[in-house]
């Protein structure tokens, strides 16, 4: 079979998705591909080019051709979906998040970017806030994400590690979490509540100030 970028992007993607991204090297992408690791780089020069083409791949599946809202709906609901379907496309694959936080000149993400700023423009928000809006946004579905990709505390961490005098010492950290998901409520739902206090504000959703 000839080599060309997309497979070689397929075959890292595939890569990616059985050792993480520390086990992304040209080394064994070129070993899977059947070829010498200089050859990868008729096609992509580097590591970091290669990262990008992952992060590409990996936002390709939930933003094929990124969609303007409906005349009908609000930007504020358009865009926590955008994010949601954000955090998708990165949970799919083990370090989405990583991949996309180095992806610096990922040309899709730029897109993403593009897109719900000039909506919120064309929605009547001014520029400065448009930007600082999908900012926040954006950046905390990765910063998000890459908690969740972090995974819990080993065996090690919690070696030795007191839970008691810790739920003593902070209560109203405890109490926030039973409160929270005491009602059956689950990890998407403690992230669409976060974006909902981001796009909002704190005060679309909180009680009795006094």
């Amino acid at each position: 079979m000839a080599l060309d970028k997309q497979r070689i992007v397929t075959e890292a993607v595939a890569l990616l998705d059985a050792e993480g991204l520390d086990g992304v090297t040209t080394r064994k992408l070129a070993a899977r591909l059947g070829v010498q690791s200089p050859t990868l780089y008729w096609h992509i020069p580097n590591k970091a080019a290669l990262v990008t083409a992952i992060a590409e791949a990996i936002l390709e599946q939930q933003f094929p051709e990124p969609a303007s809202p409906a005349p009908e709906e609000r930007w504020q609901d358009w865009l926590i979906g955008l994010a949601e379907r954000l955090r998708r496309a990165l949970l799919a694959h083990p370090d989405g998040a990583r991949i996309i936080s180095a992806s610096q000149l990922s040309l899709k993400m730029a897109a993403i970017s593009e897109l719900a700023m000039s909506t919120l423009v064309e929605r009547g928000i001014p520029l400065r806030h448009a930007r600082l809006i999908v900012l926040t946004v954006l950046r905390f579905t990765v910063g998000y994400v890459l908690e969740e990709q972090a995974g819990p505390p080993d065996a090690d961490a919690l070696d030795g590690f007191d839970m008691a005098a810790y739920a003593a010492a902070y209560p109203t950290v405890m109490a926030g979490v039973t409160e929270y998901f005491q009602p059956g409520r689950t990890v998407d739902d403690l992230f669409r509540d976060c974006l909902e206090q981001i796009v909002h504000g704190p005060a679309a959703q909180s009680g009795p100030t006094s």
